[in-house]
């Protein structure tokens, strides 16, 4: 048995012992084994956390932009000699095999190296003579103290991807609520900033229940939040947040569909459409849970699907031949398992159950084979809300825009994929389709991180995106400076017209 550690939580730079009375488990999600306990921090150690960011503020946004970037460029270094630790860390308390986890490293990095453009991302624009005389420049300047509330699911690439660089390298301070689930990436990662040069209070760690976290969406010394969760807790942090005056970026759940058209190479795209919906054990928003194919090729292509799920090695996260490790919690597994008994209670054709999957040495891990169901009817709930597992829904179709139809009528609009060989059918569905991110022949069609992670409709919640132009936009705000300057022979006419004004008064 593993020593269970009890966690601590950051404030000010320090790692302070919670005096909680209530501890939250964190377990290997391969073995079921409890490995730490993570405070629910009070909320006196919440609002400590968010006063440490607001003291930090004012001298951390003074230091010139090249200089905030300097620490990026530290972190960067530090994230890529720390990999393997890393990849295990995640890899252990989440349940993704190592390449996935080691994946998150590898976006951090790259956002680093977006974020380390901020000299040039947060310049402002300027026009001479607006009208005669006058001159004004527009700058980009930080607010304050922002928020970020992680989720379970790419618990180091979403806070030190998504949300950390692009705030500080422009000046703001941050209060982490790290996932409780799987808090350990994000307390390494939060070491290694502060190893990086990040001076004191410039980001604070805490995990804590929903209470608490309710804080950080009502202190007055907080100017944004950034949400990543489900659609329903979602729209709870938007509405709470901006009725009290914050900037807001929710991102939530999806239902992501793709189209299978006749035309597709049925075999590639049924290798592509494996990585999207079992990567990662489906537990994320850019997964390609359903698919819409064509009635034409459909029993060709679930053919390849099977076979090619069938041969998905399910193991050990950490063992480095494992293709498709557990879920994340005992809880997870059950609620992904209720989906798949609610599919069959729809009447939906189950192909491949993942239910009851064992794998030897390892029987008290969160396992959910990969699960495939046949004819999902629009009527059925399985079909339309997020699983977030191992589960693939099959719907057929007659044609294009049928496809379309069914794709565009989810409630959900975050990713939308197509397999054609057709420039038209391409353009098309690149034109009409609702997702704020979509692929053409690619499964998951997440940008990089100079372009904005844009979910649309029950997906989204807010104005400005993460990441890209969306991301500085978000983490700033404009000033517009307006001068005029005076000649010597202006002030001296000024100074007659001034004398004659006085004369004529008299």
């Amino acid at each position: 048995m593993p020593e269970v550690k009890r966690l601590k939580y950051c404030v000010d730079g320090e790692w302070l012992d919670s005096k909680t009375s209530r501890w939250m488990p964190v377990t290997d999600s391969s073995t079921g084994q409890l490995i730490a306990e993570t405070p629910a921090c009070t909320a006196q150690e919440v609002g400590d956390a968010i006063a440490a960011a607001a003291a930090a503020y004012p001298a951390w946004a003074d230091k010139p932009v090249a200089v905030r970037t300097q620490v990026l460029y530290r972190f960067k270094h530090l994230v890529e000699q720390h990999i393997e630790e890393l990849t295990f860390i995640t890899s252990q308390e989440l349940g993704k095999n190592l390449d996935e986890a080691r994946g998150e490293f590898f976006k951090i990095v790259e956002a680093c190296e977006t974020a380390v453009a901020a000299p040039m991302l947060m310049q402002g624009r300027a026009l001479m003579n607006v009208s005669t005389g006058h001159d004004t420049v527009m700058y980009r300047e930080p607010l304050g103290v922002f928020v970020g509330i992680a989720p379970f699911n790419f618990p180091a690439m979403i806070p030190f991807g998504w949300f950390i660089p692009l705030a500080i390298v422009t000046g703001n301070t941050y209060v982490l609520k790290a996932a409780s689930f799987v808090p350990l990436s994000s307390l390494r990662l939060t070491e290694l900033l502060y190893e990086a040069g990040l001076p004191r209070g410039v980001l604070n760690l805490v995990t804590c229940g929903r209470n608490e976290a309710e804080l950080l969406l009502s202190d007055p010394r907080v100017k944004g939040v950034t949400f990543v969760g489900s659609t329903l807790t979602g729209k709870h942090v938007y509405s709470v947040a901006a009725a009290n005056g914050k900037r807001v970026q929710a991102q939530t759940e999806a239902k992501n569909h793709g189209i299978v058209l006749r035309d597709a190479s049925l075999e590639r795209a049924a290798r592509g459409i494996i990585n999207s919906t079992f990567g990662c054990a489906g537990m994320r928003c850019m997964a390609l849970p359903v698919i819409c194919v064509e009635n034409a090729v459909a029993d060709e292509f679930i053919s390849y699907l099977m076979k090619f799920a069938k041969e998905r090695i399910v193991g050990c996260a950490y063992d480095p031949k494992t293709e498709l490790g557990p879920v994340v919690t005992a809880e997870h597994k059950e609620f992904v398992t209720n989906w798949i008994a609610k599919g069959v209670e729809e009447g939906a054709e189950l192909l491949l159950d993942g239910r009851g999957l064992v794998v030897p040495g390892f029987e008290g891990g969160f396992f959910v084979g990969p699960t495939i169901f046949d004819h999902v009817t629009e009527d059925m709930s399985c079909g339309r809300e997020e699983v977030f597992g191992p589960v693939n829904f099959i719907k057929r179709i007659d044609d294009f825009e049928e496809g379309l139809a069914v794709a565009n009528g989810s409630r959900f609009a975050n990713g939308s994929c197509i397999f054609t060989e057709s420039g038209y059918y391409a353009r098309e569905f690149a034109r009409r389709s609702h997702a704020g991110m979509v692929g053409i022949n690619v499964g998951i069609p997440v940008p990089v991180s100079f372009f904005p992670f844009s979910g649309h409709k029950e997906s989204f919640f807010g104005d400005k995106h993460v990441l890209g132009g969306d991301g500085i936009d978000f983490y700033t705000e404009s000033k517009c400076v307006t001068s005029r300057w005076f000649s010597e022979e202006d002030l001296k006419i000024k100074r007659v017209s001034t004398w004659e004004g006085t004369i004529n008064r008299q």
